[in-house]
């Protein structure tokens, strides 16, 4: 072979050699996608909390004692019936939580996302699911509690507060009066931090008709019922039902 065709083909081999060092180094350094960084998202979706309680302290990866919880009652403010509320509350500090109450129509903003910040969990309490969305909105914790979830922190949601997870609420309506309290509500988008939708106290008194309703009349969404002694635990990508199954 020639000396000059000996060159061109050395000069050739070389150039793709450093391209592929520099390739394979610059491949390595690059950061992890978002995909990649996304943090594992825990969540805790119950019709009763009181009832389901156990079955927290029995899914979640690390002991909750001692830690803080930022516990939202707000969709309850306005309901008859709010002993579900301090039967939640019994439970969380059962299980070694301590409790930030933030109704957040008595808190501003800044106020919302320092408490929401400082602690170790979010706890949305049940009620009235239409005012429940329409408060979160007003004071921006909508956004405030999608972006904790998305971060890793813990989301334990009862009743209003498992149904708002959704990506739309409007089937709520069989459940909950949207008229009283919200007559303005027109707007039924939910946080979409789940893909599918609870119905929550599923075969459970007084909702036996309403949960039966929502099943006949969304079939085409994909439903996930649960009764009262019965809680949805996602961790990462993973969806279990656990407790115990309604009675027929």
């Amino acid at each position: 072979m020639k000396l000059w065709l000996r060159t061109i083909l050395w000069i050739v081999l070389s150039f793709i050699f450093v391209q592929t060092v520099y390739s394979k180094r610059n491949e390595k350094a690059q950061p992890y996608s978002s995909k990649q960084n996304r943090t594992m998202k825990k969540i805790f979706l119950c019709s009763s909390f009181a009832d389901v309680a156990s079955i927290l302290s029995e899914t979640v990866s690390s002991s909750l004692r001692g830690k803080t919880v930022a516990f939202i009652p707000t969709a309850s403010i306005h309901e008859e019936y709010t002993q579900y509320v301090e039967d939640g509350k019994d439970a969380l500090r059962t299980l070694g939580l301590t409790i930030k109450e933030v109704e957040i129509t008595q808190f501003d903003k800044n106020q919302i996302t320092k408490i929401l910040n400082d602690c170790d969990c979010i706890y949305v309490s049940g009620g009235n699911t239409f005012f429940l969305m329409q408060e979160l909105r007003k004071t921006g914790t909508d956004k405030l509690i999608k972006e904790q979830v998305e971060m890793g922190k813990l989301y334990i949601g009862e009743s209003a507060g498992t149904i708002i997870l959704a990506p739309n609420i409007e089937y709520a309506k069989k459940m909950d009066d949207y008229l009283t309290l919200t007559p303005n509500f027109n707007d039924f988008t939910g946080l979409g931090i789940i893909d599918f939708y609870p119905v929550v106290h599923f075969n459970s008194f007084p909702f036996e008709e309403a949960t039966r309703n929502i099943i006949n009349e969304y079939g085409h969404l994909p439903l996930k019922p649960i009764t009262n002694q019965q809680a949805i635990v996602i961790t990462g990508d993973a969806v279990l039902i656990l407790g115990k199954t309604s009675k027929t």
